[in-house]
């Protein structure tokens, strides 16, 4: 329980920046999947246009510090075969 007026309302940023944050990392977790199942249906169309969303999802989300930089980037690499072609 908050003891003054400036820790209550801590609570109340702390719990809308999770709620935002929150849509935002299950988003990228979705895009993900969909690149992923799109990958391996061999629909390299619908995969190339997905792994496009997700990698500026993830630089989104790496911009604003939801996810750490290092994991975008690794996340981006995954997905670079789809985008440029191997």
């Amino acid at each position: 329980m908050a003891n003054t007026k400036s820790a209550t309302k801590h609570v109340r940023k702390t719990e809308r920046r999770f709620e935002h944050n929150r849509t935002i990392k299950t988003r990228l977790k979705t895009l993900s999947r969909k690149v992923k199942e799109a990958e391996s249906a061999d629909r390299k169309d619908e995969a190339k246009e997905t792994a496009r969303l997700f990698v500026s999802a993830l630089d989104k989300a790496s911009k604003s510090g939801i996810i750490h930089p290092n994991v975008a980037r690794r996340h981006k690499s995954s997905c670079a075969h789809l985008i440029y072609g191997s």
